[in-house]
């Protein structure tokens, strides 16, 4: 029978910080395929993170019963790349007081030092934030927009950078776009669309890049919204939802269960000749030119 076996493999998820997002449900994926897993988390939400793990209050439950575990969470902030980036009064920041070794560069290290090197096949980054995403785009500010493609795109191609010597050849990474970064999405502003089409642009990049320095795999899954925690920072998440459950190609709206599936296949072996690639995983709505049907009228006019 052909499957998904991960088994023997060790997996990076960046973006990781509760129980209800595409990063938890590509990290159980990737749990349940066989491989182990270790999770990057943001530093400020670290604590709370770390509590509810404490506490069981994660839902670390397989389809068909048993558990998976993280193998070892890792403070990470995508904005700073080394710790000469790390400005000093964030030290004085009480969400960060106390932590270090939170910068990518330095995470890849301590990676390293944990597993030996190299010390991963799979390197997913699910990070995405917009400062002014409530904005129009018309009306984002130079510093928010900038700060949507440090943390939403150019995160990735740090990631690539400072990982890839520590993959193995034959790995993959992966990370999550939308529709966005192609079409007009009313209400996803503050310069998200377009740090998610730098990130599909630097995607088909860095597939040749790291192809030919590192020999891994690099693709992007455009995922359609989820009302997780995260999404809430967008105040039309809710309908844009319902909209993809009307007029989607399936009437229905993916799951993130859907996303951590197809992302556990883009890093396995089943998927060792697809890179530089955009998955769509949204019930085919980017293929729809109009509203479904039914929404014309009885008469179809």
């Amino acid at each position: 029978m052909l499957s998904i076996d991960l088994t023997g493999k060790r997996a990076f998820v960046a973006g990781v910080a509760d129980d209800n997002g595409y990063g938890w449900a590509i990290a159980r994926a990737l749990a349940a395929a066989g491989a182990s897993v270790c999770v990057g988390t943001w530093p400020p939400v670290l604590g709370i993170f770390q509590r509810l793990r404490e506490k069981g209050r994660l839902d670390f439950s397989l389809d068909g019963g048993g558990e998976w575990s993280i193998e070892k969470v890792y403070p990470m902030d995508a904005v700073f790349d080394t710790p000469e980036d790390v400005p000093e009064d964030l030290h004085d920041d009480k969400r960060y007081r106390g932590l270090s070794g939170f910068t990518i560069q330095e995470v890849a290290d301590a990676m390293a030092s944990d597993f030996g090197s190299p010390a991963i096949d799979v390197l997913v980054h699910s990070l995405a934030n917009g400062p002014e995403v409530s904005k129009p785009l018309i009306d984002t500010s130079r510093a928010g927009y900038l700060a949507a493609l440090s943390t939403s795109a150019y995160s990735l191609v740090s990631m690539v950078r400072r990982f890839g010597p520590i993959m193995r050849p034959g790995g993959a990474v992966v990370s999550l776009t939308y529709l966005a970064g192609e079409r007009v999405i009313p209400g996803y502003g503050g310069g998200m669309s377009s740090a998610k089409s730098a990130l599909e642009g630097d995607t088909r990049t860095l597939a040749y890049e790291a192809g030919r320095r590192h020999g891994v795999r690099v693709n992007t899954i455009s995922a359609g919204p989820l009302a997780s925690r995260a999404a809430k920072a967008i105040g039309s998440i809710g309908n844009m939802v319902e909209y993809y459950e009307v007029n989607a190609a399936l009437p229905a709206c993916q799951t993130a269960d859907d996303v951590g599936r197809a992302a556990a296949f883009l890093c396995s072996p089943l998927a060792a000749g697809i890179t530089g690639e955009t998955l769509h995983v949204d019930m085919g709505y980017h293929a729809m030119g109009m509203v479904a049907e039914d929404q014309l009228g009885s008469d179809g006019d």
